[in-house]
């Protein structure tokens, strides 16, 4: 339910930056197909699965899919700018 919270402050804050994007949630055991079936232009794992980070980023070798584990004060905070934020540095 968090994440789903954090997921709803990261797409105003996108709206509000004039950014179309497409932010969404996804449980680790179903990401191998979020990730085959959308447009993904970066992956930010939430606190919880920091330890699957390795698995990810070779999943991910030779793909142009930046991955990181979100900051674990922005996301205690529910902080949709500083999340969004995080991303598009990973992005650019």
């Amino acid at each position: 339910m968090s994440t789903s919270l954090l997921v709803t402050k990261m797409q105003k804050a996108a709206e509000k930056k004039g950014i179309d994007a497409k932010i969404f949630a996804t449980a680790a055991g179903d990401a191998d197909n979020a990730l085959a079936s959308n447009d993904v232009n970066v992956l930010l794992l939430g606190p919880q699965v920091r330890f699957m980070l390795s698995q990810f980023q070779k999943k991910l070798e030779g793909k142009d899919i930046p991955v990181d584990v979100i900051d674990m004060r922005s996301y205690g905070m529910m902080d949709g700018d500083a999340v969004l934020s995080q991303a598009e540095k990973l992005m650019n």
